[in-house]
């Protein structure tokens, strides 16, 4: 894209060694074998080498040790771990007590391979890919047990996930003590995941040394951009009772975040024939568009008062480039709606865990487990735009729009234009949710002999996703002249020149319409609010161990899951959706502010401020908080889906011992699994004559079920003591997210798209192999080599189309009171079952400590990761009564074909410091319609630097030094693979951090 550039990773590392040079502390912690320990049930995995890193259960009278301290001993811990599983599974594990190694959960698990990161609002880390799977493919347990976590977001981000995948911004670190991804399945580990299933897991009371713990943690986070100062605390308590076979932990951590992004925005990029065309020079044939004396059109004029000013020579450039769609026009690439983007969140964090467990013999551990989150935001964003780009002629858009000048490149972007006529909109929207995380299970677990053992857990969460606002507010200036969109820099931030004074309120109107919507001059909208999301999941299964021989054992279980996810939206009443007037004696001043600040961060030629409506005097003024809403009886939105899973698998696991040349141990079994799915969902429909409301919800409901065997195997070979060989195969399924299940259709007539669900889509089905080799030449040293492939048999796709919103079957009373018509096109989003395609490709990763070096030089240390992957998926680009009229082959949605991380640290008794760099390469968001005229939208690539210090004032005291985003990396989406236009660029700055913790 223009003029994309990665920053050198070793800069951003001498940089964050430069900013952190000071002293800091490194415990002395020795890892505790897990020899002969006793199994987690919340695994089902010997406890001493967990997927979750748990500490094993010791004998009466031997002491216990946990991994907590240092980042060494973490590595070396997480090392111990992978080598000792028979599947492929990644850790990471708490350094301390409460400390976790990065500030977010999906930024820790970059360091691990073939994980990437997605990052959100503010770039904070959000969501992961895991071997060029994404969020959707990916299950996460806690505790043990299945969890969904949903968090909202920018439009730009996808807004809210709908059910299924986990938003791990939601969680503060401080309340885990480790996580896992496992990447190959077995039988005794539940279906759900094409990607991995991560595990994490809170802290038991048992597992420390010592019978009273207390640890607390206090930061002070200072942002550049931001320029705000926040608070960040955590404290956990643990006590052991009656001579160490019961124990209470609890913990407890708080943040509150004040960000700010700055950035630009296109919304999208169209061919210059979408939306009717530019209005054509004076004396040019065909006149576009044509006279139409009701909006003042005729051969001077575009509109009334809105002469026609466009050169020939400049309408004649845009006409003559044509493209894939071969329409005049179509090869010349405009921003949808080009604008000036800040956006500031406000963001509060609770986290707090409760576990009491009671292990009376080494043969018996019972624990029940508590652990609730929530994740308080209001986000408000500001958009100063040029709007008519995105408009028809039916409410004064692009064909009432004059060219002046205009530029392009060699491949149609727009490089420089000069327009008149342009309506200019100052925007805001102001965006509130709370996510909310409730989880209780009981876990159990007896040895009954040394031959035969149970293992069961009992569990129940709620996961809740309420916003009770999303309003934006406008106010526009009508036919500007002058206004210029320059990209003549060659940044991918264009240069926008508004024509007028944007930051005098003056210049704008808010108004009702003069002309049924022909001319907008400033509104409302509140987009279904408020809106409630609920996922409610209960578990319950039993496993027995029976060992068969010394060293082969047979394990079977059962387990019952169900998933209940229900969403909830409001409308207005339609009385109260009209644009009202100002209050006498009320202007526009008195109820704007100023967007300040601005061009200072942003720079690019933007402007140093703009006026915007403020949206708590807009509520007062119009008596807003008095507004009443409806639901289904005027057609608001109401689905959901429930799934009763019922499963049961058998697995022989076993080791060879010295019986053969090459000992092998491993596991073989299979899993069935059958699920009933209900779903419903309410379908707006107009209502009948007489009715309070012009739509009503008409409800439509759907059963079905369906069954899947899925046979797994893991082996491990030590070829020699240090060397050891994998190889896995199994056949995997991860069903559809939760919200594509539901009976419902509607549309978001502010952006003209729509989305039609699909209550019969299969669930995504793959053929998976793993082989790895693993060199463990030194304690605390891995160089390994991973090669996988999926054969992904079918897929889902979100088919896009434009098509008449008269052809949706909805009613025409949706788009009251709105600048839309029936007869406008809609980017319709449909889901459906495609083939699907390969997937393969490899990981390297190399972890050691340089301790054969001399002096303090061995006290470095590093760790590095790889990661390649390529897939070949057939997306239907368009369709026409079901049949795909346009296609095309590209990578899957989130799959990054290259991924890398690299961490240098430095510890010994008294210091620590460490630097990571995280790249990721492009990826794609979405394939957007064939009518576009462009193959996708991707995210460019990025390289995150950010370090981390402590030193140890005291053995009770240790101060933390942390640095986010050094190198000020920005993240940029773009459209196209070729053109590379860009979409979004936001600047999110630098975060320092601050700190101190007490142990006791």
């Amino acid at each position: 894209m223009r003029g994309a550039v990665l920053k050198s990773a070793a800069s951003g590392i001498a940089l964050s060694l430069a900013l952190l040079a000071m002293p800091a502390a490194a415990q002395d912690v020795t890892p505790v074998p897990g020899a002969g320990a006793q199994d987690d049930p919340a695994t089902q995995a010997p406890r001493g080498d967990t997927a979750l890193g748990t500490p094993p259960t010791p004998a009466p009278g031997e002491a216990s040790e946990i991994v907590v301290t240092g980042f060494r001993a973490s590595l070396t811990s997480a090392i111990n771990l992978k080598r000792n599983e028979t599947a492929a599974i990644d850790s990471i594990v708490a350094e301390d007590i409460g400390k976790f190694p990065d500030a977010n959960l999906a930024e820790s698990m970059q360091r691990i391979p073939g994980v990437a990161l997605s990052r959100g609002d503010g770039g904070e880390g959000r969501n992961i890919s895991v071997r060029g799977l994404g969020a959707a493919f990916t299950r996460v347990r806690i505790n043990g047990m299945e969890g969904t976590s949903q968090t909202g977001a920018s439009d730009i981000y996808g807004a809210g996930n709908s059910g299924r995948s986990f938003d791990f911004n939601a969680f503060p670190t401080e309340i885990f003590s480790s996580l896992a991804v496992r990447k190959t399945p077995s039988a005794d580990v539940e279906e759900g995941s094409l990607g991995a299933t991560v595990d994490l897991r809170a802290p038991h009371p048992l597992d420390f040394k010592t019978d009273f713990v207390v640890s607390a943690t206090a930061r002070g986070l200072y942002n550049e951009v931001a320029k705000t100062v926040d608070p960040r605390a955590s404290i956990l308590v643990s006590k052991q009772l009656f001579d160490g076979t019961v124990g209470v932990l609890g913990s407890l951590a708080y943040s509150k975040r004040n960000l700010r992004e700055v950035g630009y925005s296109a919304v999208n990029v169209l061919p210059a024939y979408i939306d009717g065309g530019f209005c054509s020079p004076v004396g040019f044939a065909p006149q576009n568009p044509a006279t139409n004396a009701a909006r003042g059109t005729n051969a001077a004029n575009c509109s009334t008062g809105n002469p026609r000013t466009s050169t020939a020579a400049a309408y004649n450039t845009i006409q003559s480039l044509r493209g894939i769609s071969n329409q005049p026009g179509g090869g010349a690439f405009f921003p949808r709606i080009p604008r000036y983007v800040n956006s500031e969140q406000d963001a509060e964090r609770i986290g707090a865990t409760l576990s009491l467990q009671w292990r009376p013999t080494e043969d018996t551990d019972i624990s029940l487990d508590g652990l609730y989150s929530r994740f308080d935001v209001e986000r408000r964003d500001n958009y100063m735009s040029a709007i008519s780009f995105g408009r028809t002629a039916t409410n004064g858009g692009k064909p009432m729009t004059s060219v002046r000048d205009i530029e392009f490149d060699e491949l149609g972007s727009l490089v420089y234009g000069l327009f008149d006529g342009v309506d200019i909109r100052s925007e805001g929207l102001v965006d509130q949710f709370i996510s909310t995380f409730k989880q209780g299970n009981l876990n159990i677990e007896h040895r009954f002999s040394d031959q035969f053992k149970f293992s069961g857990l009992i569990g129940y969460s709620h996961s809740r996703f309420y916003s009770p606002l999303r309003l934006q507010t406008f106010m526009d200036i009508i036919d500007v002249d002058g206004f210029s969109v320059d990209f003549r820099d060659g940044g991918n931030i264009p240069t926008l020149g508004f024509g007028v004074d944007v930051a005098d309120p003056g210049n704008f109107r808010y108004a009702p319409s003069p002309d049924n919507n022909f001319t907008v001059l400033g509104g409302f909208s509140t987009a279904g609010r408020p809106l409630r999301n609920d996922t409610k999941n209960k578990t319950f299964e039993g496993n027995v161990e029976w060992n068969l021989l010394e060293r082969l054992t047979i394990k079977a279980g059962g387990q019952y899951r169900e998933s209940d996810f229900q969403t909830r939206g409001n409308n207005l009443i339609p009385s109260q959706v009209a644009v009202r007037a100002l209050p006498a004696g009320t202007t526009l001043a008195s109820i704007t502010r100023q967007i300040t600040g601005f061009g200072d961060l942003l720079g690019a030629g933007s402007p140093a401020e703009f006026s915007a409506i403020d949206p708590d005097k807009w509520r007062a003024t119009f008596g807003f908080d008095d507004f009443q809403y409806c639901g289904i009886e005027c057609g608001a939105a109401r689905s959901g889906v429930r799934e009763r899973i019922k499963g049961a698998y058998l697995m022989i696991t076993f080791d060879t011992g010295d019986a053969l040349p090459i000992p092998i141990r491993g596991d073989a079994g299979v899993r069935y699994v059958h699920t009933d799915q209900d779903s419903f969902g309410y379908i707006p429909v107009t209502a009948p004559a007489g009715s309070q409301y012009p739509t009503l919800g008409q409800l439509g409901e759907v059963n079905r079920s369906y069954e899947n065997w899925l046979p797994s195997v893991n082996l491990v070979a030590e070829l020699t003591p240090e060397l050891q060989a994998r190889f896995s195969a199994a056949k995997v399924v991860s069903r559809p997210e939760l919200g594509q299940l539901t009976p419902t259709a509607g549309v978001t007539v502010a952006t003209r798209t729509g989305n039609v669900n699909n209550p019969f889509l299969d669930p995504i089905e793959a053929d998976t192999l793993d082989f790895a080799l693993e060199w463990y030449f030194a304690p605390g040293s891995l160089l390994s080599a991973a090669f996988f492939y999926k054969d992904i048999s079918t897929y889902i796709q979100s088919i896009s189309s434009q098509v008449p919103y008269s052809s949706l079957g909805l009613p025409d009373a949706l788009l009251d009171n709105t600048p839309s018509t029936p007869a406008d096109l809609f980017t319709v989003n449909r889901s459906s079952n495609t083939p699907g395609g390969p997937l393969k490709g490899f990981e390297l990763n190399a972890q050691f400590p340089l301790s054969f070096l001399p002096g303090a030089l061995s006290n470095f240390g590093v760790l590095g990761s790889y990661t390649y992957v390529q897939s070949e998926i057939d997306y239907i680009l368009a369709s026409a009564n079901g049949v795909p009229t346009q296609t095309t082959t590209d990578d899957l949605i989130d799959l990054s074909q290259h991924a890398a991380s690299g961490t240098l640290y430095y510890e010994d008794d008294r210091f620590s410091i460490r630097s990571t760099a995280s790249y990721r390469d492009r990826f794609n968001r979405a394939i957007p319609s064939g009518a576009n005229d462009s193959d996708v939208r991707a995210n460019a690539p990025t390289l995150f630097v950010d370090a981390s210090a402590s030193y140890n004032l005291t053995e009770n005291l240790k101060l933390i030094l942390e640095a986010q985003n050094l190198t000020d990396e920005r993240n940029t989406l773009y459209i196209d693979s070729v053109r590379q236009d860009t979409l979004f660029e936001t600047r999110i700055g630098r975060t320092f951090t601050v700190g101190a913790t007490a142990k006791f």
